[in-house]
Order: structure tokens, then C-alpha cells, then sequence
């Protein structure tokens, strides 16, 4: 029975334990600071980083310089002249 207890203990503890913040893609649009800075440590130690976040921020970046992609074209009414 101590046993038991014992190990609840520590998988409560464990669990309780503080865990590294997630940066999401929306999370990164919404803050440019961050994102510049994983940027900037993407560049110079991926293998520390990991792929993952760096896939995230690269497409943080894409969103953030192409926008939602909800804009529809709208072509000016006169042709241009040449």
C-alpha cells in the first residue's frame, strides 16, 4: 500500500511539474518580437531548436508577410497603357 502511495506521489508531483511554453503559429503572428528573435536562433542552431519550431516560425513568417489570404485580387478597371 506504501508502495502505491509512493508512486501517486510522484506522478503527481511530476505532473505538477512546470512545462516548457507551446509557441503556435498564431502566437508567433501575433507577437513579431518573438518571432524575429526564434528567427534569428533558427538560423544560426536549428539542431537546438528542433525542426518542429522552426517549421513553426518559417511558417509564422509566411503568414506574417503574406497576410490571411483572404483578399481577393482586384485588378485596377483600366488596362495599363505602354
Amino acid at each position: 500500500m506504501k508502495k502505491i502511495l509512493l508512486l501517486m506521489l510522484v506522478v503527481m508531483l511530476t505532473a505538477c511539474g512546470k512545462s516548457e511554453p507551446v509557441e503556435t503559429v498564431n502566437s508567433l503572428v501575433a507577437n513579431p518580437a518573438r518571432l524575429k528573435e526564434l528567427r534569428e536562433q533558427c538560423k544560426t542552431d536549428r539542431a537546438k531548436l528542433g525542426d518542429e519550431l522552426c517549421n513553426r516560425v518559417a511558417e509564422a513568417t509566411n503568414r506574417q508577410f503574406f497576410g490571411s489570404g483572404k483578399a481577393p485580387y482586384t485588378p485596377p478597371k483600366d488596362s495599363p497603357k505602354f
